[in-house]
């Protein structure tokens, strides 16, 4: 005779994130809901009450249920949730913040956990100790370069459209410890451009100011400041960086009016620091990847990316797969995208890109 106890299933249903045991038909999950009521049913009745089956007739009969882990439930959500819109579906879309919000909260964040990084020193490393990069698309630095011999830097390699690999680069904002292994970073991966969106401080520390005024050497690296142009919205700086006689340029924008947690008042800057460093990204001699970071590296860094993104589906082919970026993003790097009024306010702004399309005449 087999014994098999409720309550172990029980406790393993119970364990699954709160986004996992709605009651969308559509979500990958929502098979539990029902299966998890019996569960507890069967505990009310008696914990301690085992299920008895006939061994011999196990041979006839199909098994029960397969329950997947709920770190396979996120992946699969993941890698195939996808909802394209049209851009008429987009616009009407846009204006449903209530739906847009509710949608929002089905996409599991996929943050990282600590167990998941055991590398020496890396939590002196980061910003903030629930912000970790994904194992499996984090930057690695050359250990003969990097500070404290150590390859670990709080980064993620971004897809970008069409699944280019190594579009991007998001990370955090350097620390007072991390400013020579993100100039590492910035020459080891040929980076032309790099995108901070943040304030150096916004009520506390969001981000060290790592780059000089005038010319500065941080480790083996020679920055030399050449030009800065002060735009309405933001700043551009030509920076040339110098190691062992080789000089690379990079341009480094500061888009700094976009408050943390919260969106901007206006679409239009984002839009238009958006085309201007894809306009450079075209320009620039190497083709490295776009570096991009606000403060943890996630929020207004996952906003920027998704719109480069989505402009270039809406600008390609008509049509845009809002929750489908989003998901991937998150595959590379866990919580891009921070909170759901970013996810509205990324909807609307790719509304207004797709507007000025038409007026255009694109597809």
């Amino acid at each position: 005779m087999v014994q098999w106890c409720w309550i172990c299933f029980s406790n393993h249903i119970a364990e699954l994130p709160n986004w996992a045991l709605g009651t969308d038909m559509d979500h990958p999950v929502s098979q539990f809901s029902s299966i998890k009521k019996h569960a507890c049913l069967q505990e009310r009745r008696g914990s301690n009450v085992s299920l008895t089956l006939d061994v011999s007739s196990l041979g006839n009969v199909e098994p029960i249920l397969s329950v997947s882990t709920p770190r396979e439930i996120t992946l699969h959500f993941l890698r195939t949730s996808s909802q394209v819109l049209s851009k008429e579906k987009l616009q009407e879309r846009a204006k449903n913040l209530k739906a847009l919000e509710e949608e929002f909260s089905r996409i599991p964040p996929n943050y990282v956990n600590s167990e998941e990084l055991d590398i020496p020193g890396r939590a002196s490393k980061d910003r903030y100790k629930t912000i970790l990069p994904n194992p499996q698309t984090r930057v690695c630095l050359s250990r003969a370069e990097s500070q404290d011999d150590s390859s670990y830097i709080n980064a993620n390699y971004i897809r970008g459209y069409a699944e280019q690999e190594r579009a991007f680069i998001a990370t955090q904002g350097p620390m007072l410890n991390t400013v020579i292994d993100f100039w590492q970073m910035v020459w080891q991966e040929r980076a032309p451009i790099i995108v901070m969106i943040t304030k150096l401080k916004e009520g506390k520390e969001k981000c060290v100011h790592y780059w000089p005024e005038g010319e500065g050497t941080y480790g083996h690296f020679k920055i030399h400041e050449q030009n800065t142009k002060e735009c309405l919205e933001y700043t551009i700086r030509d920076l040339t960086i110098q190691v062992e006689g080789e000089e690379r340029q990079v341009k480094h924008f500061l888009y700094s009016t976009w408050p943390d947690h919260q969106t901007p008042e206006s679409a239009k800057p984002l839009l238009r620091l958006m085309a201007e460093v894809e306009e450079r990204r075209q320009e620039a001699t190497s083709q490295g990847p776009v570096i991009v970071h606000c403060s943890a590296g996630i929020g207004r860094t996952g906003c920027f990316i998704a719109t480069s993104i989505g402009c270039q589906e809406l600008k390609t082919k008509g049509q845009v797969d809002i929750m489908g970026i989003v998901c991937k993003l998150r595959l590379d790097r866990g919580g891009m995208i921070q909170t759901s009024e970013q996810y509205q306010f990324l909807h609307h702004t790719l509304s207004l890109y797709s507007s000025e399309l038409t007026v255009q005449g694109s597809p």
